[in-house]
């Protein structure tokens, strides 16, 4: 018995050093320090704790004190170069498209789905871009989306005061995704008999999970929240398919678009393409919303400031419950710098994926050709 276990885990053993040998990073210069971890599953695990939202991740700030601005590490199966160096950063942004383009791990995309913005580069990358400027673009947020989002913020502030307490969180996050939703494909959760936005904290709860693909793990339970998610929008979107009838909504532009003799845009593609704007419009302005909250009571004096500002516009006005003007939008100096500052502190997407083209030099130290995933904070 004893001879069977001793055998199979020093097979286990030689297995995965030799995957981990033939995944190692072959360069043809000279690599960043750091380390790869454990065999096969490198510094995942490490890489997947929990850390506060307004913070540097733990993981990236210990490394940063042993190694510097610049290492490598392995994490879900791929050998990585941090960086955390503005000037290597700017490097890398200047060099998109041509030294490095956009690429996340197997993982990403997995939840994601291979159809997704995130999937896709150059022209096409551009394409998707632009049809979502047509939607949140300066035009259209001078025509509409101010007036519209001023109202639904107005309504939901007095729905907040009348609990006392609230999860800031929770309720922001639910008037962005009760916003968007209709925005994007006329869905109202209220009236829905499956819950889109159920769904969609399943996906969110797993988002950043160790990949392990298993019932009752959270990486599970999020692709199936996408899944779900997913299903919802392919059913509401094949029921607009049938209909003529417009209701001034992304989807009525997406349909035109696959609709088009000589086109880019099918079926599976706009599917993801809402799935991923519910995600990103909702999740990460209610995320930045809470830690604004939280920034201006612990600043009295930013608070104080803010207050003046705006009883200043509202004083102008001849009625103070005029509709806001774009005027106003943009006289708010002391706003737009709390929200930049805000932006700035509350590291909302932490890490950035790239992956490295050819052979790239970096401050005459290091070249890299087989690091393929790079992520910069």
């Amino acid at each position: 018995m004893w001879v069977l276990v001793m055998c199979v885990t020093a097979l286990f053993v030689m297995l995965s050093h030799w995957i981990y040998t033939q995944a190692k990073t072959r360069c043809n210069g000279k690599l960043p320090p750091g380390s790869m971890g454990y065999p096969i599953i490198g510094e995942t695990i490490e890489f997947f704790s929990p850390y506060s939202l307004h913070d540097i991740p733990p993981f990236v700030r210990k490394r940063m004190t042993r190694y510097g601005s610049l290492f490598q590490t392995n994490f879900v199966g791929r050998n990585v170069v941090v960086s955390t160096d503005p000037e290597i950063n700017h490097f890398i942004f200047q060099q998109e498209g041509t030294s490095f383009q956009i690429s996340y791990t197997e993982s990403f995309n997995e939840i994601f789905g291979q159809q997704s913005l995130i999937s896709y580069h150059g022209m096409v990358h551009k394409y998707l871009r632009n049809l979502i400027l047509q939607l949140v673009g300066p035009e259209n947020l001078k025509g509409k989306l101010m007036y519209e989002i001023n109202e639904a913020t107005r309504r939901h502030l007095h729905s907040w005061a009348r609990h006392g307490t609230v999860d800031i969180k929770e309720v922001a996050s639910e008037m962005i995704f009760e916003y968007f939703a209709k925005k994007l494909i006329s869905y109202d959760e209220s009236k829905a008999s499956r819950k889109l936005r159920e769904n969609y904290k399943a996906f969110m709860d797993g988002l950043i999970s160790f990949p392990l693909n298993i019932p009752g793990t959270a990486y599970h339970a999020c692709l199936q929240g996408r899944k779900n998610a997913t299903k919802v929008i392919k059913d509401i979107f094949e029921e607009r398919k049938k209909s003529t009838t417009p209701h001034q909504d992304f989807l009525d532009l997406l349909l035109e678009e696959v609709r088009k003799e000589e086109k880019f845009l099918n079926d599976a593609i706009a599917v993801d393409l809402v799935f991923m704007l519910l995600f990103a419009t909702h999740e990460t302005t209610s995320s930045a919303m809470t830690l604004l909250i939280k920034f201006i009571s612990d600043h009295p004096e930013v608070l104080a400031e803010l207050v003046k500002e705006h009883e200043t516009i509202l004083r102008s006005r001849d009625k103070e419950d005029d509709e806001i003007t774009w005027q106003e939008y943009k006289s708010m100096t002391f706003t737009h710098m709390v929200i930049n500052e805000t932006v700035r502190l509350a590291n909302i997407v932490p890490g950035i994926f790239r992956k490295a083209l050819k052979d790239v030099e970096v401050k005459g130290k290091f070249k890299f050709l087989m690091i393929k995933w790079m992520v910069f904070d």
